[in-house]
């Protein structure tokens, strides 16, 4: 359920495309720097979007280099780098292993368990950094986990853990009285709406396999359009929740 969150390149300048390279590119080199070479494999766009917001919001010193690295070996490319793209890099890393565990745990895939004790190490460090974000993802992916094995119907059951998972990744300062809860909200509604996007998306494989999708029986007798509208409505109001934060800086 990531790898929605990216940007359209074609309604950039060529300086917030810039920016916006610039910041994976700082995210990747953190992966990097703080958990070794192969967490470089678990780095998404979902996490750039987290950086881009959550700097927007606090805006806190940063720097900015050129360098080269394996995936761009011949020319120098600019990055930059804050504590804000430190704590994405850990919840990256977070996110990664719990993933893994939790497809090792429901389908017994010795790939996903090999790639979870690659990344042990990481996430021994970044959980003893951000111990309550990893209860939470831990909780809401096991809460996940237990909905899909009784083959739960309700859809916004399942929107509501991933909701909350994703909740939880943007209140990067909990002591924030006034902009943590509605960072947290944002995060509910975007989660719930890439919970649901990703289910939309499964729907023809799923049924193909047999596999279970919590979107089956709502979406059973309903057009392409109805669902579009539904996705429609769900960003709308992530979209809403996103106008009363004073974004500035990288708002396009």
């Amino acid at each position: 359920m990531f790898g929605y969150v990216i940007a359209n390149p074609d309604t950039l300048t060529p300086e917030e495309l810039a920016r916006y390279k610039a910041c994976y590119c700082g995210l990747c080199r953190a992966l990097r720097l703080r958990h070794g070479s192969l967490s470089r494999l678990t780095l998404t766009y979902d996490m750039t979007f987290l950086v881009l917001l959550i700097e927007s919001m606090y805006e806190p010193e940063a720097e900015t280099g050129a360098e080269r690295c394996a995936a761009h070996p011949v020319r120098e490319h600019e990055y930059s780098h804050s504590a804000v793209t430190d704590y994405a890099a850990d919840m990256n890393v977070l996110l990664a292993w719990q993933n893994c565990m939790d497809d090792w745990r429901d389908e017994r895939r010795l790939l996903s368990r090999a790639e979870a004790a690659l990344f042990s190490a990481a996430y021994r460090r970044a959980s003893e950094a951000w111990p309550e974000k990893a209860r939470v993802i831990e909780e809401e992916l096991s809460s996940l986990g237990e909905l899909e094995r009784r083959g739960e119907q309700d859809p916004d059951a399942g929107a509501r853990c991933f909701g909350r998972l994703m909740g939880e990744l943007f209140v990067y300062r909990p002591d924030d009285a006034v902009w943590a809860p509605r960072l947290r909200r944002f995060g509910e509604e975007l989660g719930e709406f890439i919970y649901i996007m990703d289910a939309v998306l499964d729907l023809g494989r799923d049924a193909e396999r047999g596999s279970y999708n919590p979107l089956a029986a709502f979406a059973a007798g309903k057009t392409e359009e109805e669902l579009h509208d539904l996705l429609t409505m769900l960003i709308g109001e992530c979209a809403a929740v996103f106008e009363l934060l004073p974004v500035v800086r990288d708002a396009g």
